[in-house]
């Protein structure tokens, strides 16, 4: 043994030296010390790039040429990437001159996801295995457990999705030896993250390596958890500059800023899961009420609570925490045709973003979101066509199209398919000022007032259910719900918010329908039903019946007054 590699860093830096890489940066030696010497259960929270798995791999590997006894555990979201994590070590001990010792002996366990080291006494758990954490945990035994990036955006977006993954790595203490530890390795993936549970209600101890200098004003956010290189660089670099310039320059955290979007670069990258934050997200899925729409006709007034017993828990939520899902506490007639639909749509080019639309009809200053989603082939013609038969279907009036993106063209194309589908009004809208004061200031007093209902068949479909696992089927970044209760008013809040622009463009539309009060115009609609009915009762019995001698009072009618018994003349 060289007695040098009793430093995990010396260690961490041979292998960079053996990989051809270029020496480890201060920050990566600064998280190689704390993984040496930091407590039991230990949260490492570094930005993304940073190379936490690899450091966490070298890490395995000095353990096991210190001590070939020792068991490990590698779990992550998915198993392919705990595999991987396993591979590398095995590589590493294969090819590393200093760790050919620890090859495994023609009688031990070889494969590349479960496998022993060469010294390692005979026993029922391998030297190194590797699990997803939906896999089977339990039967094993581990010295040092090490989840790498079990939380992830599909595995962990609803409250429903954090119980199940908070309650599948409890099973990490039936697997943990006694005097074991548990290294946590992650970057938070909502802002309220699993790995804030482990520090509040698990006794974790966490330490945050951001990508950028923080301000003083930030260390209220991260507290006692920052590390201490990070601290030292607060007194002697200027805020907003990269931490760790030997991996990112300041140029490429602002280009990566600009790709994740404000708030998935605050995650991502700051590490910034502060609640505080919670104030700056007012699009609220409480705010709205969800039920099944009728296609053709809405009832008088919808009537929306905030009871406990009208949250609908058969949908998934993925608004951020007490957030709840609300069907209506009422429904009340007369039910009518919507007195108008429009179709919004936001085009994209053949790229990342979609091509998004929103249908929002409305009735009695109410208004009905009954169809939204998006397609990723820009202005191809199946998309044009698809938009055309959704229009259709739900007998828009007036298709309103975003003319900022290629100057009306997409509106020339969509005429032309429009003629062969469904003629209607094309209208080209063009959007000033910043987009998501635009969008944030639109939705706001909408959803505030509780005028926006929603058919449960939008949210069903936006998210695409989940799979075996729990995991969402569809990319939530691209769901109209996680954007909207995302969106904030700071520029490039959303790394995409293309659905969300087009339902409060769809809104914006009806804004000014939204001037007549709900009540005002359902008793409207009740004093037109009442007048209708008395004319249909007039006509049948005034000049359809019998009425006797008109002169005589016991008729029940009097000459010029026709006075009913029991009425009122």
């Amino acid at each position: 043994m060289q007695e040098e590699f009793r430093d995990f860093r010396n260690f961490l830096w041979r292998v960079w030296s053996f990989l051809a890489l270029p020496d480890p940066t201060p920050v990566q030696y600064d998280i190689a010390e704390w993984m040496q010497h930091g407590p039991r259960r230990q949260i490492t929270e570094a930005f993304r790039g940073v190379g936490k798995s690899w450091i966490a791999a070298a890490f395995v590997c000095w353990n096991l040429y210190l001590n070939p006894q020792l068991k490990f555990l590698i779990v992550s979201a998915s198993k392919d990437r705990a595999d991987a994590f396993s591979i590398f070590v095995k590589r590493l001990i294969l090819e590393m001159p200093e760790l050919r010792f620890l090859m495994p002996r023609d009688d031990q366990r070889t494969s590349n996801i479960a496998f022993d080291v060469g010294p390692a006494s005979n026993d029922q758990s391998p030297s190194v295995k590797s699990v997803g954490i939906t896999g089977q945990i339990t039967g094993s035994r581990a010295d040092i457990i090490i989840p790498d990036d079990v939380e992830s955006l599909n595995n962990s977006a609803t409250t429903e999705q954090r119980r199940k993954l908070g309650e599948r790595i409890k099973e990490f203490d039936a697997v943990l030896k006694p005097g074991g530890r548990v290294i946590y390795l992650g970057t938070p993936q909502t802002e309220h993250s699993i790995y804030l549970e482990l520090e509040t209600e698990r006794n974790y101890e966490a330490r945050i390596w951001p990508a950028k200098v923080p301000f003083k004003a930030d260390l209220i956010k991260y507290g006692s958890r920052l590390a201490p290189c990070i601290l030292a660089q607060m007194e002697t670099r200027t805020p907003g500059t990269s931490t760790d310039p030997l991996r990112f320059s300041d140029l490429d955290l602002a280009e990566r800023a600009g790709s994740y979007g404000r708030a998935g670069f605050a995650l991502q990258f700051m590490l910034d899961t502060s609640l505080s934050d919670a104030d700056r997200y007012v699009l609220k899925l409480k705010d709205l009420t969800f039920m099944n729409l009728n296609p053709d006709m809405a009832p008088g007034k919808v009537i929306w609570a905030a009871s406990p017993e009208r949250i609908a828990k058969d949908i998934h939520n993925v608004g951020l925490r007490g957030d709840a899902i609300y069907r209506p506490m009422e429904v009340l007639g007369p039910w009518g045709e919507y007195t108008g639909a429009v179709m919004f749509i936001d085009p994209s080019g053949k790229g990342k973003d979609e091509t998004a639309y929103a249908v929002v009809k409305t009735r009695n200053g109410q208004l009905y979101l009954t169809a939204s989603g998006g397609f990723q082939d820009g202005y191809s013609e199946s998309t044009l066509l698809s938009l055309s038969e959704i229009a259709r279907d739900q007998k828009v009036n007036e298709i309103c199209i975003e003319e900022n993106f290629g100057n009306g063209m997409f509106s020339a194309l969509m005429k032309a398919v429009l003629m062969r589908v469904y003629p209607c009004t094309v209208t080209d809208v063009h959007s000033k000022g910043q987009k998501e004061l635009r969008v944030v200031d639109t939705l706001e007093p909408i959803l505030k007032s509780h005028r926006l209902i929603v058919d449960e068949a939008v949210i069903r479909g936006d998210t695409g259910g989940v799979d075996e696992d729990g995991a969402f089927k569809v990319s939530l970044e691209k769901s109209l719900f996680w954007q909207l209760t995302r969106i904030t008013k700071d520029r490039g809040s959303l790394k995409h918010d293309d659905r969300v622009e087009a339902l409060a463009g769809a809104v914006a539309y009806w804004v000014e329908a939204m001037g007549r009060d709900v009540d005002h115009a359902l008793e409207a609609v009740n004093e037109e039903a009442k007048r209708l009915a008395l004319e249909e009762f007039m006509t049948q019995v005034v000049l359809g019946g019998d009425y006797g001698d008109m002169n005589d009072p016991l008729s029940g009618y009097e000459i010029g007054s026709f006075t009913q018994f029991g009425g009122s003349k």
